[in-house]
């Protein structure tokens, strides 16, 4: 049986996430627990390789050409002027990619790079959302120390307030409930989740799939993982790890398309990520397209898929019963086409996906 990951994979374009954070907020931590986890594919592109410490376990060939890294490659970029000649290196068909990760330098401007890979030539990718990470212990004496907050908080779509370990165990709800009412002043619609070690649910970040690893193929990464889970379990008393919540729901025939995007615009509290198929009916015919959003961040594409709604919602903290009434309220079938106005925001939104 054919799954959301499987219609959207089909047509979607790969996405692109982008890590940033200052000097020893965490990135590297972030993305080296990325690649530990089985269950997807991924490309990773360094700037300022010399810099990073991406754990050399996860890495097999020569850094000079693309090298083998959890299932993808990696490209390193000394700045960001072959930004699109990697995108299209790893974009190929034949790697087969689940998502691309940038690890930005940590002098790297958010805005600029949101900027760069929205505006991408390259027509397989897509923009994933830009993940700054946030060193709750030294944050306010290196990065947010004016009297406005930072620009660099209007670009992110994720933040993760990490080194909650290593804040004084009464201080850390007040700590991490400062840094996101500041981030809220530069941008109401970001999710700021509390991580130690940065270590997070990829779920949160991009699909992962239910499925064994194939024993022939990265057996050195295999064994991380396994030491991954391990460590895990030994220090989970550490660390309140979240957990990402989804909520899918189905149905049949069209759907009218200014409900579903007065959803998409403005999703439940707590869901960050959005993904699936949607059927609407326009001038006699079925139009099928593919759709994912992440925070603010809508991407619409045509879909092979028809007379099927698939939606899928992600995130933290959320009331499950709640998005799932409000998901079977806006893919209910309806019997006409929807507003003309319904359809032009539908391809307004497609045609700046591309």
């Amino acid at each position: 049986m054919r799954t959301v990951r499987d219609n959207v994979a089909a047509v979607a374009a790969i996405p692109v996430i982008v890590l940033t954070g200052y000097l020893g907020a965490g990135k590297t931590s972030l993305l080296n627990h990325l690649l530990r986890q089985p269950g997807a594919r991924v490309g990773v592109i360094v700037n300022d390789f010399g810099d990073i410490n991406v754990d050399a376990g996860l890495v097999t060939g020569q850094i000079d050409e693309p090298a083998s890294i959890s299932g993808g490659c990696i490209c390193c970029l000394e700045d960001a002027g072959g930004l699109d000649d990697a995108l299209d290196r790893l974009s190929a068909p034949r790697l087969a990619l689940d998502v691309i990760i940038i690890e930005a330098s940590g002098l790297a401007e958010p805005l600029t790079l949101r900027q760069l890979v929205q505006t991408t030539a390259v027509e397989r990718v897509r923009f994933g959302g830009l993940v700054d990470v946030i060193d709750a212990v030294e944050h306010f004496r290196t990065v947010d120390t004016k009297d406005l907050p930072p620009l660099r908080y209007s670009a992110a779509s994720l933040a993760i307030v990490n080194k909650l370990d290593l804040v004084p165990a009464p201080e850390r709800e007040e700590t991490l409930e400062r840094i996101t009412l500041r981030i809220r002043e530069r941008n109401s619609r970001i999710l700021a989740v509390g991580a130690s070690g940065a270590a997070v649910d990829p779920e949160l970040l991009y699909d992962v799939a239910s499925m064994e690893e194939d024993e022939s193929q990265l057996p050195l990464r295999q064994l991380l993982i396994e030491a991954q889970a391990s460590s895990d379990a030994r220090h989970a008393h550490a660390h309140d790890h979240q957990h990402a919540k989804a909520v899918t729901v189905a149905s049949q025939g069209s759907i009218d398309p200014d409900r579903i995007l007065d959803f998409l615009e403005k999703p439940p509290a707590g869901v960050y990520r959005i993904k699936g198929t949607i059927t609407t009916r326009h001038g006699g015919k079925f139009r099928a397209y593919a759709v994912n959003v992440v925070g603010a961040q809508i991407h619409i594409a045509t879909s092979k898929a028809a007379s099927e709604n698939v939606l899928v919602a992600i995130g933290l903290d959320v009331d499950a019963q709640a998005v799932r009434t409000a998901l079977e309220e806006v893919l209910s079938p309806i019997a006409g086409p929807g507003s003309a106005k319904g359809h032009e925001r539908l391809r307004r939104y497609q045609r700046l996906s591309h």
